[in-house]
């Protein structure tokens, strides 16, 4: 896993953000030659996920604490299993702790939500992808924790592809002057997708020059009839309201994509913890 800048700057300010001044608890109650021996446990039934960013918290606090992951992002862990030993200095351990925490419980809790929903596509050709509705500042890592969990990314900001919603369409006056405009304007070798919200939309989106066509809030009976239509001539994507519940009767409608914002911006975080296996002297 590569950490990126603004990764690091988002480990920087939740560090900020936690510590502030100093860990006012851990200075003032341990000595500071205490050395800590501890374990990363996920109390749940998961999928890992973000235990790079646990080894940088730890290394952004204190360079002498020492991380050893004993799985890897991506793997199915039963609760109350150890996914990760630390030591080093008691004070910047404990002071480091939380934070660290908070990005694996965030991000296996995604990948976890992934998973699950990823499984009611089984036996289907269509495939799961994440949306922007991410948290702010968030985006690369919820993004990443959406791969481990098998999904795949839509695109990362808007600067990535072209995609024309109702919105673009209501202000350009229409489709077809929305995807010209849109082609005259960018690079040949970009993507156009255009968002539709009818049928009737569908039949005119066949007739633009686009890569992919988004189907907005339809029921299945709707999808149905917009792959029957649409024969293949270009890749379909359904999202609105979409569930794990309801994945696998959508899939089962022939589209070739469903985008699901819930991945992201509605995954519960993972049970975590971190228990000190040697104590330290205090």
């Amino acid at each position: 896993m590569y950490l990126t800048p603004s990764v690091r700057r988002l480990i920087e300010l939740a560090l900020e953000e936690d510590i502030g001044r100093g860990d006012l608890t851990s200075f003032a109650v341990l000595y500071s030659a205490s050395q800590a021996v501890a374990e990363v446990v996920v109390k749940q039934d998961a999928v890992v996920a973000g235990l790079p960013v646990v080894d940088a918290v730890f290394q952004a606090v204190d360079p002498n604490i020492r991380f050893t992951p004993k799985v890897f992002d991506g793997e199915r862990v039963l609760g109350r299993t150890c996914v990760g030993h630390v030591q080093g200095p008691a004070q910047t351990l404990l002071a480091a702790e939380r934070t660290a925490l908070n990005f694996l419980a965030r991000l296996s809790g995604i990948a976890t939500l992934t998973a699950h929903a990823v499984a009611q596509l089984a036996g289907t050709s269509t495939k799961l992808l994440d949306t922007r509705k991410t948290t702010p500042g968030w985006r690369w890592l919820e993004k990443y924790a959406v791969r481990v969990g098998g999904a795949m990314n839509h695109r990362f900001g808007l600067d990535d592809m072209v995609l024309i919603k109702d919105n673009h369409i209501a202000v350009a006056g229409g489709i077809r002057e929305a995807v010209a405009r849109a082609r005259q304007s960018v690079p040949l070798s970009t993507r156009v997708e255009v968002e539709v919200d009818t049928l009737e939309q569908l039949e005119e989106a066949l007739t633009c020059d686009v890569d992919l066509i988004l189907l907005d809030n339809m029921d299945c009976a709707t999808l149905a009839e917009a792959v029957r239509i649409t024969n293949g001539r270009v890749p379909l994507e359904a999202s609105g309201n979409l569930t794990p519940q309801r994945l696998r009767d959508v899939a089962l409608t022939g589209v070739n994509y469903v985008s699901m914002g819930a991945l992201t911006h509605s995954a519960v975080s993972v049970d975590v913890g971190l228990d000190i296996a040697v104590n330290p002297r205090v």
